[in-house]
């Protein structure tokens, strides 16, 4: 039967669950959607060629500056410790606060609320060293970069983060300590605020204790921050550890400059030094002057004091080079063991009369007797005895006009009268020979007492030891190759400087009991305006111990103290007695024989 054209459409058929039959979709709509997809497909596809073949790269690049951590070298110097590992200077972590009032808002503010300054100061002033008021003050108009303090301590910018400010801005930075303040200030320096040594050892081991120019370490890194264990490279976890070990001890060094300040405030000296030396090593364990500064507080002192004058300034030791001196004369067989003098009170000599300290007169006298009264009449007669041209050949040997090998830094050399000068005036020669006409350091004067006590080898003083925890290198030895005296002539000296200290010559100084101690004043008269005589000198006291196997050299030197009865007996030989004392204790030196 024919379809009538009026007929209605047939309605969608649906099955026993009630679903309506999909409908036919024409040809050319599926084309329609087949020719998006194709095109979408085909910018994808160009899309990552472009991305891997002309932008691999600068997406590496990318990914590896997400993926790997760079470690920025913090520029920390090694710390410097003595010999039994107390801390003597040391970086430690310290932090700038920084102000930035145009954005200052508390946890939970609204981004378009604005804190006074007030509010902030007001929570501020509780943990930093600055009132309210004076937070404020400093803020004033300014809208950003104010520095409101700095030298904060972790827990205190730790307690600053915590407030959760925004505004507030914590700069990290290293800074440098020194735990002893003006205890080791002489001989270690300090680092001003822009971390540049100006002074000490500091300054002169800088590339040593800056640990060289540390790379920028580079560590890749998981999605959790993990480091990952392939292409490390070797050493990307190694910190440096070592410290700079010095040879002096601290409690030493505080015994020796407490004793040294107060006879500097007993005397009203200008200043003075203690020096300890290990005489087979030339390792000192004590290095003491007075006055100091604290490198803590460096510009708050004059820079004169920045440096070490026992090993810059230049003095006349007077009576306490008698010793080396008759140990020249025993050496070149110009005196005997058990020869003597004849002390008149008076010589002339080249036309200029000289004469003891006392003006009096000891008669015949051995050399004991000599260093005991320290009679300068009887030095010059038993040096008369020694050719002039091999006196100072003798003492040029000794290094008296040179510059001595020690790591102590800005050390000067003597000086010697040129050796034509010397020769040639009678007068030179003599006034050598108790002390004057020359001048040294204290560390040199220490040296060659040094010398005296080891059996006739020149060591090297010297404050370092080396890197603890690196290549530390063995304490610089007595050069055994080259000794300048014999040693039983320095066993025979070393008696006659026992004496001394035995006779009761040494009124500051009374014996130990149960140590044999050899020791030697010296009271030298300091030129004023080219002459002697205007009342100013150098007290100065040296002793070796124990004088039967002896160990070690303590020199004791006091600038200008004032007082008619001002003498190396009365000024520094009780200093070196304290000193010495304290040193039989921390050394654990037993009794002599």
């Amino acid at each position: 039967m024919p379809l009538s054209k009026n007929r209605p459409p047939r309605k969608p058929r649906r099955d026993r669950l009630g679903s309506v039959d999909v409908q036919l979709v024409s040809a050319s709509r599926l084309r329609f959607v087949f020719a998006i997809l194709a095109v979408g497909l085909l910018g994808l596809m160009s899309r990552m060629a472009w991305l891997q073949v002309f932008r691999t790269s600068e997406l590496q690049a990318k990914a590896r500056a997400f993926q790997i951590q760079r470690i920025q070298p913090l520029g920390a110097r090694r710390s410097i410790v003595d010999r039994t590992g107390r801390l003597v200077a040391l970086d430690v972590q310290r932090f700038r606060l920084w102000a930035h009032p145009n954005n200052f808002r508390f946890p939970g503010d609204a981004s378009s609320l604005l804190r006074k300054p007030d509010d902030v100061a007001h929570k501020l002033s509780a943990l930093i060293s600055k009132s309210k008021n004076e937070l404020v003050e400093l803020i004033g108009n300014r809208v950003s970069g104010i520095r409101l303090a700095e030298g904060l301590e972790p827990e205190v910018a730790s307690e600053i983060q915590k407030l959760g400010i925004s505004g507030l801005e914590l700069e990290s930075y290293l800074q440098r300590v020194y735990p002893q303040d003006d205890l080791f200030a002489n001989v270690v320096g300090f680092l001003n605020d822009d971390r540049i040594p100006q002074a000490g050892l500091e300054q002169s081991l800088d590339k040593t204790l800056s640990r060289g120019k540390e790379p920028v370490r580079r560590l890749r890194l998981a999605m959790d921050g993990t480091p990952l264990p392939d292409d490390l490279a070797p050493g990307v976890f190694y910190r440096d550890d070592a410290q700079l070990q010095l040879t002096l001890d601290s409690r030493l060094q505080e015994l020796s400059a407490k004793a040294l300040t107060d006879a500097i405030s007993k005397w009203n000296a200008t200043r003075g030094v203690a020096i300890v030396m290990n005489v087979m090593n030339g390792e000192l364990l004590t290095l003491a002057s007075t006055p100091s500064y604290n490198p803590n507080r460096f510009w708050k002192y004059s820079p004169a004091l920045y440096k070490e004058w026992s090993v810059q300034d230049l003095y006349e030791p007077g009576s306490t080079f008698k010793p080396i001196n008759l140990a020249l004369a025993l050496q070149e067989g110009v005196i005997q063991p058990d020869g003597t003098v004849n002390d008149t009170g008076i010589i002339n000599v080249g036309g200029w009369s000289l004469r003891n300290y006392d003006f009096g007169s000891n008669g015949v006298m051995n050399f004991a007797e000599v260093l005991q009264a320290s009679s300068n009449i009887g030095m010059v007669k038993a040096m008369q005895n020694l050719d002039p041209s091999r006196y100072w050949e003798l003492l040029h040997r000794l290094g008296l006009n040179s510059k001595p090998q020690t790591d102590l830094p800005g050390a000067v050399a003597g000086y010697l009268k040129p050796k034509k000068e010397f020769v040639n005036k009678e007068i030179e020669p003599a006034v050598a020979s108790y002390g004057h006409g020359f001048s040294l350091t204290p560390l040199k004067l220490a040296q060659l007492h040094a010398l005296i006590a080891n059996g006739g080898y020149l060591v090297s003083p010297h404050i370092t030891r080396g890197l603890k925890g690196g290549d530390l290198p063995l304490a610089t030895a007595a050069d055994k190759s080259a000794p300048l005296l014999r040693p039983e002539v320095t066993r025979i000296v070393r008696g006659w400087m026992e004496s001394v200290v035995d006779t009761g010559s040494v009124v500051g100084f009374k014996k130990i009991n149960g140590y044999r101690i050899g020791g030697k004043t010296g009271t030298a008269d300091k030129l004023v305006n080219g002459q002697f005589g205007g009342g100013l000198k150098v007290c100065s006291f040296v002793a070796n111990l124990p004088a039967d196997n002896p160990r070690y050299v303590v020199l004791v030197v006091v600038d200008e103290p004032k007082g008619g009865d001002a003498f190396g007996s009365t000024v520094a030989a009780p200093v070196a007695k304290k000193i010495i004392e304290g040193l039989l204790v921390l050394e654990k030196i037993p009794p002599s024989n």
